[in-house]
């Protein structure tokens, strides 16, 4: 297993770790199977989306917002129901192909750490599962 570390700066924002991801699979002895990524916090998430666009990232933080707003009738007493929420929304782990020693991605495709409580350092856990083929 691998850990990587991100330093967020917003309270809520979509950082993108593709190429942090690349390097360790171009890295790795792999040439068919998957990459497992999973966050080991409750106010985080990881996501596949647009990575072309800056502007559907921000969209989909704006909408997340909206549907799940910084203030309202929560009971925790930490303060951040708001992002246990949308940690739950959006997951905590993806699984991602590995194809000829490359992950499979399509054209616009990038791998985005959510953060929903920032500012924080975090950790994304990444394990290789090797189909041996």
């Amino acid at each position: 297993m691998e850990k990587l570390s991100v330093e967020t700066g917003d309270k809520c924002e979509f950082i993108e770790i593709t190429s942090r991801l690349k390097r360790l699979v171009d890295g790795a002895d792999i040439e068919n199977g998957a990459l497992l990524i999973s966050i080991p916090h409750t106010t985080a998430a990881v996501t596949v989306n647009e990575s072309y666009d800056s502007s559907v990232r921000k969209d989909i933080v704006n909408k997340l917002n909206d549907i799940v707003p910084f203030q309202g009738s929560y009971t925790h007493r930490e303060g951040n129901s708001p992002a246990h929420i949308k940690s739950t929304i959006v997951g905590s782990d993806q699984l991602i192909p590995i194809e000829n020693g490359s992950l499979v991605l399509g054209t616009w495709q990038g791998v985005f750490f959510c953060e929903f409580d920032g500012p924080r350092n975090r950790n994304i856990h990444v394990q290789f599962l090797d189909s041996h083929l």
